[in-house]
C-alpha cells in the first residue's frame, strides 16, 4: 500500500491515533488496517486468539503481535482500539476495553477520520450502502453512474476494494461508494456520508449484535446522513424512519408508483418524483422525470429494479441526469454470484445468485423468473423457509436440495408447495453434491424454464464460501446442461 507522504506529513492524524493503537483480528481487515496505520507512523499492536496469525500479521505489517491476555493488560496504554468487523460488542476484550473507557473503533471508521482529517489529499465525498440484501449490487450499480456522470468514483467496502486502498491508491477517487456491514456500522460512531442508502431490513446476524433491534439500529446509522435514501416498501426500514426527529432528509423509493418525494415505478419506467430537476432532464407532467425504461435491468426482476431505484436516488441526490441513469443501468452486469445467468441453451437459463445466503434474498432471486427449477440448501441458522416457499409455490417447477438443513426445506416445499417435484441429495462431497443437484435440476428443466441456485442459506457446512458455491454450479450446470458458460464466468476459478 502507497501512502501519500507528502500529504501525511504536513496533516495532523486523529487524536484517537496518537498511540499506540490495539488492533483486534489478525484476519484480512485486520491486516489491511495495522498496515495503514504503520505506514502513517503509528505505534500499533496486533491481536488474535490465533496466534499464529498474530505472528504472521506483525511480521507483515510491522506492528507488534501481542496475545489477547496481554492486551487485557495493557489496556490502560492504548490511545483507542480497533477492532475487526468480525468481533462481536461481547467479546471479552472489547467488553474490557470500553469498561476501561477506551474508544472501539472499526476499520471504516478509522478510514473516515482519516480522510476527513485530509491526510491522504483533500477529503472525498463517502456514499454508504447498507441494507440485509442488495448491498453489492446497488453499490455498483451508483458507482457506474456516477462515473457516467463523469466523477471519479469507486466502489468500495465489501465490494472487493478495501477503503484503505482506495485512500492510499496512486490512482485517487475523489467519491468513494461504500457498501458497508451491519459489524463495521455498528462500531461507527462519527462516519456521516454525503447520501445514506438502507435498502431494507430482514432478521440476519442476531447471534453477532444480540438482538433485531441492535441489527436495526445498527444499520439505520446511515439515516443521519444529509440525504438519506430509503426502501419504502419495506416496513422494519419505515420504523427506524419513523423514530427519527426529523423526515425532511429522507427520500423513498417503492416498486410502486411513486408518491410526491419519491422515485417509484410507473407505466414499466423508473421514474423520480422528488422534485430533483438536473440540467438536460426532462419533465413528465409538473415534476416527474423519467429515468429508465425497468425492463432489460440487471439482474432481471424486482431484486433489480429495487437496487436500481435505490442508486437512482442516491445519483440524483448529487446532481446525476436521467439521461446518465438511464445509460449506466443500459450497460449494468451485475456481479459474479448475485443474479448473473450463467449459461443458456434451447431456452433454458441458469442464474447463479448464491449471494443469497437467507431466505429474504432468495426471495428476491426467485421473483424475477415465472417457472423455476429450484436449487437450495445449506445453514439456515434457525431461519424460517416457510414465507418463501409460500410464495413463490406457484412458481417452482422443481426443487433440488442439498447441505446441513436440506431435509427442512425438503418438508417445507412438500408441505407448502404439494406437487412440486423434490429432489435431496445426502452428499456431503461439495463437488459431488453440487454435481447431483445440478444434473438432475437439468432433467426438470424445458424451455422458459430458470434453474436458479438462490439457497436461502449459508454455505460453510460444505463450501469455503459462498462464491465456492457458486463457481461450482456454474461449472455443473455448464456440463449438464451441455452449455458454454456466458460471458464473465470463463476462466473464473472453481
Amino acid at each position: 500500500m502507497a501512502t501519500e507522504t507528502t500529504e501525511t506529513a504536513t496533516a495532523e492524524l486523529p487524536l484517537i491515533l496518537a498511540g499506540p493503537v490495539l488492533v483486534t483480528g489478525a484476519g484480512i481487515s485486520g491486516r489491511g488496517i495495522a498496515q495503514l496505520l504503520t505506514d502513517l507512523g503509528v505505534s500499533v499492536e496486533i491481536t488474535d486468539e490465533n496466534e499464529t496469525a498474530v505472528a504472521e500479521a506483525a511480521e507483515a505489517t510491522g506492528a507488534v503481535g501481542i496475545s489477547v491476555a496481554q492486551a487485557q493488560e495493557r489496556l490502560g496504554t492504548y490511545s483507542c482500539v480497533v477492532t475487526s468487523p468480525g468481533w462481536p460488542p461481547t467479546a471479552k476484550l472489547l467488553v474490557a476495553a470500553a469498561e476501561a473507557g477506551l474508544e472501539v473503533v472499526g476499520d471504516v471508521e478509522v478510514c473516515y477520520l482519516l480522510d476527513q482529517a485530509k491526510v491522504f489529499g483533500p477529503s472525498r465525498s463517502w456514499l454508504v450502502v447498507t441494507g440485509t440484501n442488495g448491498k453489492t449490487t446497488a453499490t455498483a450499480m451508483l458507482a457506474a453512474m456516477l462515473v457516467e456522470a463523469g466523477a471519479a468514483a469507486v466502489a468500495v467496502g465489501n465490494i472487493g476494494v478495501s477503503v484503505a486502498d482506495a485512500l492510499t491508491s496512486a490512482d485517487r477517487a475523489d467519491v468513494l461508494v461504500v457498501e458497508m456491514s451491519s459489524f463495521q456500522l455498528h462500531w461507527s460512531k462519527d462516519l456521516v456520508p454525503e447520501v445514506g442508502i438502507l435498502l431494507n431490513l430482514a432478521e440476519d446476524h442476531i447471534d453477532w449484535h444480540g438482538s433485531m433491534a441492535e441489527y436495526a439500529a445498527a444499520k439505520a446509522k446511515v439515516l443521519k446522513a444529509p440525504i438519506a435514501v430509503v426502501g419504502a416498501d419495506d416496513p422494519l426500514v419505515m420504523e427506524q424512519v419513523a423514530g427519527l426527529e426529523t423526515t425532511e432528509n429522507i427520500v423513498g423509493f417503492s416498486l410502486a408508483e411513486p408518491m410526491p418525494g419519491q422515485l417509484g415505478i410507473r407505466e414499466g419506467k423508473l421514474v423520480d418524483a422528488t422534485g430533483m430537476v438536473v440540467d438536460g432532464d426532462e419533465l413528465t407532467g409538473e415534476s416527474e422525470v423519467v429515468l429508465a425504461e425497468a425492463d432489460g435491468i440487471q439482474p432481471p426482476g424486482t431484486a433489480g429494479i429495487y437496487d436500481a431505484l435505490a442508486a437512482a436516488g442516491a445519483a440524483r441526490a448529487v446532481g446525476v441526469s436521467a439521461a446518465q441513469v438511464s445509460a449506466a443501468l443500459a450497460t449494468f452486469e451485475v456481479a459474479g454470484h448475485r443474479g448473473q445467468v450463467v449459461a443458456e441453451k434451447d431456452g433454458i437459463v441458469a442464474v447463479d445468485n448464491s449471494k443469497a445466503t437467507n431466505p429474504h434474498a432468495a426471495d428476491s432471486a426467485l421473483s424475477g423468473y415465472e417457472s423455476i427449477v429450484w436449487i437450495a440448501g445449506g445453514q439456515l441458522k434457525d431461519a424460517d423457509v416457510s414465507e418463501l416457499i409460500a410464495t413463490h409455490a406457484k412458481r417452482l417447477k422443481a426443487v433440488a436440495v442439498l447441505g446441513a438443513d436440506r431435509e427442512v426445506i425438503a418438508a417445507a416445499v412438500e408441505k407448502l408447495a404439494p406437487g412440486v417435484e423434490v429432489f435431496v441429495t445426502d452428499a456431503t462431497d461439495p463437488e459431488e453434491a453440487m454435481s447431483a443437484v445440478c444434473a438432475w435440476a437439468v432433467t426438470q428443466a424445458e424451455s422458459g424454464d430458470a434453474i436458479v441456485l438462490a439457497p436461502a442459506a449459508a454455505s460453510l457446512d460444505m463450501y469455503s464460501g459462498m462464491a465456492h458455491r457458486g463457481n461450482l454450479f456454474t461449472q455443473y450446470i455448464s456440463e449438464h446442461l451441455g452449455a458454454h458458460v456466458t460471458d464473465g464466468h470463463e476462466g473464473e476459478p472453481q
